[in-house]
């Protein structure tokens, strides 16, 4: 499949996702969005893991306010629900591990499609940026789901008024990211990482994500039910007997994802 705003590439089970318009800072466009979703629901059924990355200074900046039309004639609901919510749940319901590698500013809704990735690691010199009250907006692309399960309310209040920028060691600091790396160690560092989750047990990291992702609006028995199920089904695969196996064994595990 090709791509006009975004690059794709897939590599020892990785699939790697740049937005690529480095000259608006990756800003989201129409296309953009078609893209990501395109691309990360076709390294899904292929890939082992999944990463989201930005070409050049920025990770994305956000809205692309010049593709939206007409200022006065904007129809967010529209471009909410037909556009950002098919490309949120591509990424969200990713059957793989999928990590945001903010190489640079995330912004808006930029910062916003890398809190729903199920990891991010960010360079130092990244930071995130709730921007939208500085245009007069609501913030959207599921910030107001995300930020305040991550940092709790009163930063997530705090950051989304005030509109001041979040740098990586603060957003590590606070459980906003899982980890930020000094920019020289950035790359190698998230494809470390990357590689790790490939190389791991495929069916238990869809487990982990379909119970932590509803998690909070579960009820505890519900929980421990659909825990029970999970295991279950775990328990019964290749991954599990290889993984009692290598430890047995004392050597590394080779899970095959089945």
């Amino acid at each position: 499949m090709s791509y006009e705003t975004i690059l794709c590439e897939l590599e020892d089970g990785i699939g790697v996702v740049t937005l690529n318009r480095p000259e608006v800072m990756n800003a989201l466009n129409a296309a953009m969005r078609v893209e990501i979703r395109q691309a990360v629901e076709d390294l899904s059924g292929r890939a082992r893991a999944i990463v989201l990355t930005g070409a050049g200074r920025a990770f994305c900046s956000g809205q692309d306010l010049t593709d939206a039309g007409a200022i006065e004639a904007v129809d967010f609901t529209r471009i909410l629900r037909e556009e950002y919510e098919p490309m949120l749940a591509a990424v969200t319901g990713c059957p793989v591990p999928v990590i945001a590698a903010v190489n640079g500013a995330a912004a808006g809704a930029g910062a916003n499609l890398a809190l729903g990735c199920d990891v991010v690691i960010a360079a130092d010199s990244a930071v995130f940026l709730q921007a939208f009250t500085r245009i007069g907006l609501v913030p959207d692309a599921g910030g107001t789901h995300w930020l305040p399960r991550q940092v709790g309310f009163a930063r997530a209040m705090g950051a989304m008024l005030f509109a001041e920028p979040v740098t990586a060691r603060r957003a590590a600091d606070w459980g906003m990211i899982w980890e930020a790396l000094p920019d020289a160690d950035f790359a190698a560092g998230w494809r470390a990482r990357a590689a790790h989750l490939a190389a791991g047990p495929t069916l238990a990291y869809r487990g982990i994500k379909q119970a932590l992702r509803g998690a909070a609006d579960r009820s505890l028995p519900e929980q421990l039910a659909l825990e029970a199920d999970l295991q279950g089904t775990c328990g019964a695969s290749a991954d599990f007997r290889e993984g009692v196996a290598a430890f047995l064994a004392k050597r590394p595990p080779r899970f095959t994802g089945a």
